[in-house]
């Protein structure tokens, strides 16, 4: 029995090569088709990262912390005690990589030539850091000091529209817990780069120390922000925040930013339509080779069971015909796909659409992120999907009946 499979196999692999020509010119719609699926796939799961990514490290973390009634009206009045016992109690989760406290409210920003509209956010250097993309994006200059450091620290784009540079000084002002106005003067002591130009106009950041000083608020902040381990905690932490603090505020990423939630669940839904695409596209030129491969040897088909082959060999032999096509032309693909996404290197450049990136909080440099999970699942499409319909011909071989084959012209 060993040694009639294994006849079956040589069998097989020998018949493929009968005609190299069409054998190569399906192998290369195998190979055009795997690529295109797992190269694609990377492309969007490196989009669908960085979005998140993104969103993640641009001030939102996985969860944040408000007085209530904040996100529908920001004022300055609604603000978190940071002292309160239970507050303390309930960020020392061993999920909670990383939390930030911080004052968030609006603000003018003006220089010698000209003012700007900016959201004036208060931040404790040494928390934020490893929070969002503040510390890391600082180009020119220097990140603060200490939680008492008297600088500011703007966008690039922001500095270039107010006209002016890293070193001079600029004016703050703003609406202190009393309702008054507050204003004072800063030297730029950082600019930050981070290739999104609304990130750059958007924001100007001081220390938490100087805004709660400049807008009278003791110990009070607008919002905490809270940072996981991993994503897939959320939910989990989201729950015993809103169980350990009754009276704030706790919402999550997803809530925070639908946009992004939308997107990853877009992508998430899309990718598995492509490949459908892709696989019809391939599924056509394989279903018909191996059918013209079935009816030039119907009269070797028949011979054979006239000697006996039963038809189930039959249809083994053909179907693993199309085994053997279907994994040499995978394995091919899956080759040519990783020296693809190896040659990208850090990504492709689409600075050419960056309007249009910038509002999915998209970069300019979108990277290729090949996981083993895209690989695995655009290889089963193929090979699941490619077996099944060369079921058809195997069948339609398996079924000749030997006087009729034998005597087909």
């Amino acid at each position: 029995m060993k040694q009639g499979y294994t006849l079956i196999f040589a069998l097989a692999w020998r018949n493929l090569w009968r005609n190299p020509r069409r054998t190569i010119v399906i192998l290369f719609a195998i190979v055009l088709g795997a690529w295109a699926m797992i190269v694609m796939a990377a492309y969007s799961r490196g989009m669908s990262q960085q979005v998140f990514n993104n969103a993640i490290d641009n001030l939102l973390g996985h969860i944040q912390i408000h007085a209530p009634g904040y996100l529908e009206d920001p004022v300055i009045d609604r603000v978190l005690d940071t002292q309160q016992p239970a507050l303390k109690t309930a960020l020392l989760a061993p999920e909670i990589q990383h939390t930030a406290a911080r004052v968030r409210v609006p603000a003018v920003v003006a220089s010698e030539r000209d003012s700007q509209g900016v959201t004036l956010l208060g931040i404790d250097p040494a928390a934020e850091a490893d929070m969002s993309f503040i510390r890391k994006s600082v180009t020119l200059g220097k990140y603060f000091e200490g939680n008492q450091d008297g600088g500011i620290i703007l966008g690039k784009k922001l500095v270039e529209r107010l006209e002016t540079s890293l070193g001079r000084r600029v004016v703050l002002m703003t609406q202190n817990s009393q309702n008054k106005i507050a204003d004072r003067g800063f030297r730029i002591v950082g600019i930050f780069d981070t290739m999104i130009d609304a990130q750059e106009t958007s924001y100007a950041f001081i220390t938490l120390g100087t805004a709660q000083q400049m807008l009278d608020l003791g110990t009070n902040v607008s919002e905490i922000a809270v940072k996981l381990s991993h994503a897939d905690h959320t939910d989990k932490i989201l729950g015993g925040l809103r169980a350990g603090l009754p009276g704030l505020d706790v919402k999550p990423w997803y809530t925070l930013d639908a946009l992004t939630k939308l997107f990853q669940d877009t992508w998430e839904g899309s990718a598995f339509v492509w490949y459908l695409i892709v696989f019809l596209a391939m599924g056509f030129g394989i279903v018909n080779t191996i059918l013209m491969a079935v009816f030039e040897r119907t009269r070797e088909f028949g011979l054979f069971q006239a000697l006996g082959l039963k038809p189930n060999f039959i249809l083994l032999q053909v179907w693993l015909e199309s085994l053997l096509l279907l994994t040499t032309g995978l394995a091919i693909g899956n080759l040519v796909s990783w020296l693809t996404v190896l040659a990208t290197g850090d990504g492709i450049d689409v600075s050419a659409f960056s309007q249009g990136m910038e509002m999915v909080k998209l970069s300019k440099i979108i990277p290729f992120v090949l996981t083993t999970d895209d690989l695995v699942v655009a290889n089963a499409v193929v090979l699941i999907l490619g077996l099944l319909t060369c079921l058809y011909p195997a069948w339609r071989a398996a079924r000749l009946v030997p006087a009729h084959a034998i005597t087909r012209v």
